[in-house]
């Protein structure tokens, strides 16, 4: 008797809104997370070129941990492609001023580096306080 593997096709698989609390959660250790939910590397019909995975929300942003003195010491660097134009910042006032950069850089490049990942990237939705507006979805809440 031979088994086929049978591969998820697009539009498929229908997705879960999910919510996550970023309060005192590492930065890391949310964003392999997040990144494991998006890909659908969660599911038993999970098909690497097809995006399989769920919409996940992340709410207090601004709260994210990060271990040691990384808020202090780490830098979020951006080279603007003019002569003096490297720009840093630390991930102290990243977090503070725009939290979804901080958080979307991280999850992004736990991804595939190829096309489907500006795709799966779309389902992720970071807010810096406690609500959001996707109530009507009727969201699950994970866990970390």
């Amino acid at each position: 008797m031979r088994r086929e593997t049978t591969w998820a096709r697009q539009g498929q698989i229908k997705q879960v809104w999910r919510v996550i609390d970023a309060t005192d959660v590492s930065l890391g250790r949310l964003a392999a997370e997040v990144a494991e939910v998006l890909m659908g590397k969660h599911r038993p019909e999970y098909t690497p070129h097809v995006p399989s995975g769920d919409v996940v929300i992340v709410l207090h942003g601004t709260k994210i941990g990060m271990t040691g003195s990384k808020g202090t010491q780490k830098l979020k660097r951006h080279y603007t492609g003019y002569p003096g134009g490297l720009k840093a910042e630390t991930y102290e006032s990243v977090r503070a001023r725009k939290p979804d950069a901080l958080i979307g850089d991280a999850v992004r490049r736990m991804l595939p580096k190829n096309r489907l990942s500006r795709v799966l990237l779309k389902n992720l939705h970071v807010f810096p306080a406690g609500e959001h507006p996707f109530a009507d979805k009727k969201p699950v809440t994970m866990t970390i």
